[in-house]
């Protein structure tokens, strides 16, 4: 086997990713996924592979299928490894190691936790900052959208589908805009309502625009992160530009000073891409772990903020 397959890896590595990941154009692969599809995907051989199928692998979509290109990817991970060859991806992902029926172990945890903290901080927020204040409204908002977004984010690392893997970019999308959208009621929509409510309708006209072209036309990942990173890098700088006019007037602006740089210094963790350490820690999972305490401290700063803005038009109130 290993003389057979030896030319078809190399083949593969030759000719460089045209379409599809490396390892899921390999011969070898396609081969190993047809055959294990005849031999245990039809007839009786289904109904058995069904009859033995833990009912978590069931309830959470795994199918046959499906477990035809998990084990023919570790089939063809090992032949790489045997050649001396690098780790190959397969459907754009790495080969990570399956927990019971979760795709993406450490991902999905990291998600999962990153929902908790911004959970904890949504009820210390209510709990802390009354109704009244001028930001309380918009900052539940932003909790609750960023709180969707990481409950998809769980749910896309726990199983990666077409429906899981739209939900969690065009969460994705709506935390990034909402977060535009705070930045400017806080800096300018708090002067001039009107502007803010005009500035939060285009936006929103946009993230529709945005998904009706992902989901509608064309499904474009190269599209999708452009358009994350321009509206992400315009977050940036308006957040940072304010912050640093107001530094010394509101000392708590140093808290999202801290949280915009962190958030683009532990970005760059992405450009880390390497085969995930021990089958299950990967460049993805890392950033998603070091963003928890980022989320935490952000929040911190949104509560501090919204105290101080109550606390300021209650002196205003008295004066007039």
């Amino acid at each position: 086997m290993a003389e057979r397959t030896t030319p078809l890896l190399l083949l593969t590595l030759a000719v460089g990713i045209a379409g599809g990941s490396q390892g899921d154009r390999e011969p070898v692969y396609r081969d190993c996924v047809l055959r294990c599809e005849e031999r245990n995907c039809s007839g009786d051989a289904l109904r058995h592979f069904r009859s033995r199928q833990p009912i978590y692998m069931s309830l959470a979509g795994w199918t046959c299928r499906d477990d035809c290109k998990y084990e023919c990817m570790w089939f063809t991970v090992g032949l790489y490894l045997q050649e001396g060859h690098r780790v190959p991806q397969f459907h754009g992902k790495w080969p990570f190691s399956r927990f019971l029926f979760i795709q993406e172990p450490a991902s999905a945890v990291a998600s999962l936790l990153n929902g908790l903290a911004s959970l904890v901080m949504l009820c210390r927020y209510r709990a802390s900052v009354p109704a009244s204040s001028p930001m309380y409204h918009t900052c539940m908002a932003f909790a609750w959208v960023s709180l969707n977004a990481w409950f998809w984010s769980t749910v896309f690392h726990t199983r990666d589908t077409d429906l899981t893997e739209k939900m969690d970019y065009f969460c994705a999308s709506a935390v990034i805009l909402h977060s535009v959208y705070l930045c400017c009621v806080r800096t300018v929509g708090l002067q001039h309502p009107s502007v803010a409510s005009a500035f939060g309708t285009l936006l929103l006209l946009l993230l529709t625009g945005h998904i009706s072209y992902l989901s509608l036309v064309h499904f474009d990942y190269g599209y999708n992160m452009m358009a994350n990173v321009a509206i992400g890098l315009v977050n940036l700088a308006w957040w940072l530009v304010w912050c640093l006019r107001n530094r010394r007037r509101l000392p708590h602006t140093r808290r999202c000073m801290v949280v915009v740089l962190l958030l683009q210094g532990l970005s760059l963790l992405e450009l880390l891409d390497f085969p995930p350490l021990f089958w299950v820690l990967d460049a993805h999972a890392i950033w998603h772990i070091s963003t928890i305490p980022v989320h935490t401290l952000f929040f911190r700063f949104l509560e501090d903020d919204s105290l101080y803005l109550l606390k300021e038009s209650g002196a205003i109130f008295k004066l007039d």
